[in-house]
């Protein structure tokens, strides 16, 4: 066996599988809104977890924000537009809810709608 062939051999096994972006966007926005919502649930038990997953939720959105005014982001104007808007909207609704004015439903419902259509278009891209 060469140096080359061990290299195969050794690396091989233990190689993680490289993700798509559209594979890891699709894992951190699962993952936020599944603790988002068990955060949701335990609110009044565990108000500084909650708070905590609603401010992690905005740190997605404020990269997702960021990532689409970007101008090499690939992404067509209009769906980029509308991912801005979002990022804002759930900026503005994350901190009405933090004042005991908003729903954090709508938050997971958003989450709910960019996954499915992270999974919907996989094909596309």
């Amino acid at each position: 066996m060469n140096v080359v062939e061990r290299a195969r051999e050794g690396y091989g096994r233990n190689a993680v599988p490289i993700k798509s972006h559209r594979a890891a966007e699709y894992e951190a926005i699962a993952r936020i809104s599944h603790r988002l919502r068990a955060a949701a649930k335990n609110r009044d038990t565990c108000f500084p977890e909650f708070v905590s997953a609603l401010h992690e939720n905005s740190k997605l959105w404020t990269t997702l924000a960021v990532d689409v005014a970007h101008p090499d982001n690939g992404l067509p104007q209009d769906l980029r537009a509308r991912l801005f808007w979002l990022a804002d909207f759930t900026d503005h609704e994350t901190r009405r809810i933090l004042k005991n004015n908003g729903d954090v439903a709508i938050l997971i419902e958003i989450n709910a709608a960019v996954l499915q259509g992270l999974r919907g278009s996989e094909g596309t891209q």
